[in-house]
């Protein structure tokens, strides 16, 4: 069998054969282009370890998700906020500043220190499994290594290992704990088909869609 006639047969049996031996085919060769190609190669590109990631928790999310009323939002939380002097015109600025929602999947690139900003959207270990994704707040240099504080646009207050039941703390977060920087909404809600199959595993108040506290 020469390369043509075998490319041609392996085509026909990933994308026409509908038989059950071109369906097991077609999905065994899907699971391996993802995980051996595709999402090393995202990875390679992205400069992170997690080029892809889906938001499990409602701790971003705004009122409406992408057509939430800013104005409204901000005259809400602007009181946790104007303890770190951010007024709400440098929040409009700020990447996703209108938050996102449980199950969007965001695209994940390199976070270089020594360039992030506040307002930055990062993701990090906080040591408890899950990686939090959460906006800088604060920045400060201690002889040459940056720490980071960082709160959830829908928390009330910056996450502490007595605040909150999962153990997390958000602050002085350092350098060896980021995963990366979230750049842009890849799409919005996707990531529930993956979600509603751990949904029944979480704790009460982590289930469902979201909702402002």
């Amino acid at each position: 069998m020469d390369i043509k006639e075998g490319w041609k047969k392996f085509w026909h049996l990933l994308w026409k054969d509908n038989s059950w031996k071109g369906w097991i085919f077609s999905l065994v060769f899907l699971l391996v282009f993802f995980k051996l190609i595709f999402f090393p190669g995202l990875s390679l590109i992205t400069g992170s370890s997690l080029p892809l990631a889906i938001v499990e928790s409602c701790s971003m999310y705004h009122e409406n998700n992408m057509f939430s009323n800013y104005d409204k939002w901000w005259n809400e939380h602007e009181q946790k906020y104007s303890k770190y002097n951010l007024t709400k015109q440098e929040f409009e600025d700020f990447s996703f500043y209108k938050g996102f929602s449980k199950g969007d999947i965001l695209l994940i690139v390199e976070a270089n220190p020594e360039k992030l900003k506040v307002g930055d959207i990062i993701i990090f270990q906080s040591g408890t499994g899950t990686p939090v994704i959460h906006r800088i707040i604060n920045i400060e240099n201690k002889d040459g290594e940056y720490f980071f504080d960082t709160i959830g646009d829908n928390n009330n207050e910056i996450l502490t290992p007595s605040n909150n039941a999962g153990g997390v703390d958000e602050r002085n977060i350092k350098e060896e704990q980021l995963v990366g920087k979230a750049v842009f909404r890849v799409a919005p809600y996707l990531g529930w088909m993956k979600l509603i199959f751990y949904e029944h595993l979480r704790p009460e108040y982590e289930k469902g869609l979201c909702h402002e506290n």
